[in-house]
């Protein structure tokens, strides 16, 4: 799933590469997928237009066009985006493909049509924009500011961190790395953090964000369709050591979604969600 640190890097890449550059073909392949809320033919509002750049807010990439129009894609689990040349032959799922005046073209691959591709004129209509919290790389995110927000929020450490509501950016993998970061059990209460742990919370999410997206611009290159994520210190990486004490590494599943720590550094207590009454716990073995 691209995170904020794979969009960054992406926006950086494509933004150069698109400013002036007037769209001259557009094929809407998934209408599942792509969605104008303008109304009316795609092409119509789209051929001759030129993009003034790119942007991001979130999970979210912001391509805007003149007319006060945005391309808004949110590639969620496993949107792609390929920049270049013509490509020699279509693909089954490439739900849209932008041909340029300059003689490349940009494609939307989907592999399972969970992402989606908004037109709009209003991007407090697209869903889930107008909810998002403040970027967690804002520069204006102070550590104040953080505690505030953290203290609306209850639950678990990590769930916290994926809400978009709180932060706007962090998905499944980041969330692993910042608790892995400030050695935190990503199970935990948020309530049971003291003020220490905290601000341990805020600096590596910062400091996490901000060494994935510059290993992330060296080793992407122009590939922007390519998730790299081999340089993460424990998502995905069950069973392997932790870089930090030597330990395997453990994984936990739940509701679909795979969580990764090392259970030496970031030791903790799962509460059996089948009787929370009873305030039963297990140890989650690697």
């Amino acid at each position: 799933m691209p995170e904020l640190p794979d969009l960054e890097v992406i926006r950086g890449f494509l933004s150069p590469r698109l400013a002036g550059v007037a769209i001259r073909a557009v094929e809407a392949r998934r209408p599942i997928i792509v969605r104008n809320l303008l109304g009316g033919d795609l092409a119509d509002h789209l051929i001759g237009r030129q993009f003034s750049g790119a942007g991001r807010r979130g999970k979210f990439l912001l391509l805007p066009l003149e007319g006060n129009l945005t391309l808004v894609i949110n590639p969620m689990l496993a949107g792609r985006l390929r920049f270049g040349g013509p490509l020699g032959r279509d693909r089954t799922r490439d739900a849209l493909v932008l041909r340029f005046s300059d003689g490349n073209e940009l494609r939307y691959h989907d592999a399972v049509d969970m992402g989606k591709i908004y037109l709009t004129d209003n991007l407090g209509l697209v869903p889930a924009f107008a909810d998002q919290g403040p970027d967690a790389d804002d520069a204006d995110l102070s550590s104040e500011l953080f505690r505030d927000r953290l203290r609306r929020h209850t639950g678990e450490i990590k769930g916290v961190l994926v809400n978009q509501a709180f932060v706007a950016g962090i998905g499944n993998a980041y969330a692993d790395e910042i608790c892995w970061c400030a050695q935190l059990y990503p199970f935990r209460r948020r309530a049971s953090l003291a003020d220490e742990e905290v601000g341990r919370l805020y600096t590596c999410m910062r400091e996490v964000l901000a060494k994935a997206i510059e290993t992330l611009r060296i080793r992407v290159g122009d590939a922007i369709d390519v998730e790299v994520r081999d340089f993460l210190a424990v998502h995905g990486k069950a069973g392997q050591s932790c870089p930090r004490c030597g330990s395997p590494i453990s994984e936990v599943k739940r509701q679909g979604r795979a969580t990764h720590f090392c259970r030496a550094c970031q030791p903790g207590l799962m509460v059996d969600r089948r009787n929370p009454g009873l305030g039963s716990a297990k140890r989650v073995a690697p």
